[in-house]
């Protein structure tokens, strides 16, 4: 039987890259690399305008507190530290660096893989630190900090491979590709935190990347099993993720290792096992660039900074003028100001997009008491009240409905037959909530 969580929904999945493999993006002349791609603090610059730099250096260190350094994808000459805001408007500092075309990488990137297996779990976390790795799959946790709050707590490691958002193939991509190295990094993980086994979570639209991975299971990696899940959104969430494989539910403000259970993207465990056996920092990753407006949507492998105006470019430009371009899925992205953003660490796809297939409902947007999204609702909560009340400036009623445990999945506003933008409005009262603290004190 399939795995699968209560709530969700089943949405038009638009894989259309799937078939696409992953093609690598030349440089280019220019990228923009900024010192915040990572919950936490920014990073402070280690370089200066006018400075050489090489690819793989680090260019940028933590002041202190949660985050990871941060590392030059090109190697050539520093011209700006820019200043500008990203797309939530909060201000970010970008190095931006002239590529030389002559790629000569860092002196501490090992010139050829070494072995991995007498690596101890202090060295496996040092490794991914120094590498600058955050989560991938779009939270940007930093990996370091996620593997030392599991190490000695958990019992169950699970690699999410889900991408249950629609349009992204990147993580199915890499599986068909290159699941050697997920696989690879999966047992690193499995080292640095303090378990025996490993399981691979992917959903059932992937059976050609589910039957490639229990293949490789059975002959190379006993110690390695698949997962199959149900397709529905959003799988993808890791509160849904350990819930479908585990059955254990996730308490409000409570941790995966509160539970016994740490979660990592596929794609980060194979920036984990490029880290440990190259000393390769994290510099480039996958990014799906689709949507109805691209001529020719794709996977690209591209280096860290590059313009998203560079992606498209390398997708055959632009069809049509887009309504919308955004950064990540169409659930839970975050629409963009301008096509010249770069590429972060967290960055799994972007999308041009015309106006929605399913334009919203001409109305007052008054809640007609259907209950879709409750019903909806993986987390279990009541979008309607909390949503209503936020809208009424309540926020400290929204709260008392569960407000701050919303994923902001989206699931609510997308079947809301009113058109109500629900999730907007909990996102603002959360936004309010999480103020009041600081306030008072």
């Amino acid at each position: 039987m399939k795995l699968s969580f209560r709530g969700g929904i089943r949405i038009d999945e638009h894989k259309n890259t799937e078939g696409c493999a992953i093609r690598r993006l030349p440089a280019p002349a220019k990228v923009a690399i900024p010192l915040s791609q990572h919950i936490g603090v920014q990073c402070r610059p280690t370089v200066g305008v006018g400075d050489r730099v090489l690819r793989g250096q680090q260019i940028g260190e933590l002041p202190g507190g949660l985050g990871c350094p941060v590392h030059s994808s090109v190697s050539g000459v520093v011209r700006e530290l820019r200043v500008r805001h990203n797309s939530v408007g909060a201000p970010i500092t970008d190095v931006v660096i002239e590529n030389d075309g002559s790629d000569r990488l860092a002196p501490e990137i090992y010139p050829q893989e070494r072995s991995t297996e007498t690596l101890t779990p202090e060295e496996i976390t040092e490794a991914v630190y120094r590498a600058g790795i955050s989560g991938m799959g779009g939270a940007a946790f930093p990996t370091h900090a996620k593997i030392g709050s599991a190490a000695g707590h958990v019992d169950t490691l699970l690699i999410n491979c889900a991408e249950c958002e629609p349009y992204i193939t990147a993580n199915h991509r890499l599986l068909l590709e290159d699941a050697a190295s997920v696989l690879r990094g999966t047992r690193l993980l499995m080292r640095a935190v303090g378990v025996q086994t490993g399981t691979l979570v992917v959903e059932d639209n992937k059976a050609d990347a589910i039957a490639h991975l229990r293949e490789l299971c059975a002959s190379d990696y006993p110690d390695l099993r698949v997962a199959e899940v149900r397709t529905k959104y959003p799988q993808g969430d890791e509160r849904q993720l350990i819930y479908a494989v585990t059955h254990r539910a996730l308490p409000a403000g409570k941790l995966p290792a509160d539970i016994g259970c740490v979660v990592f993207n596929a794609e980060t465990a194979a920036a984990v096992f490029r880290a440990a056996a190259l000393g390769m920092p994290l510099i480039e990753r996958i990014v799906t660039v689709d949507g109805d407006c691209i001529r020719e949507p794709g996977n690209l492998l591209v280096p860290i900074g590059t313009s998203f105006r560079d992606l498209i470019a390398a997708c055959g430009g632009l069809k049509r003028e887009p309504a919308r371009l955004i950064s990540g899925g169409p659930m839970m992205g975050q629409a963009l100001w301008s096509v010249d953003e770069p590429v972060t660490k967290g960055t799994s796809a972007v999308l041009a997009l015309s106006e929605p297939a399913r334009p919203t409902p001409v109305s007052a947007q008054t809640c007609i008491r259907c209950g879709r999204c409750v019903a909806a609702c993986p987390m279990h909560l009541m979008p309607n009240y909390m949503a209503s009340l936020a809208r009424t400036g309540d926020y400290a009623g929204s709260a008392e409905y569960g407000t701050l445990s919303c994923v902001e999945c989206g699931c609510c506003s997308y079947v809301c037959p009113a058109g109500i933008p629900l999730v907007q409005y909990i996102r603002a009262a959360k936004a309010v909530l999480r103020q009041k603290p600081k306030k008072e004190g």
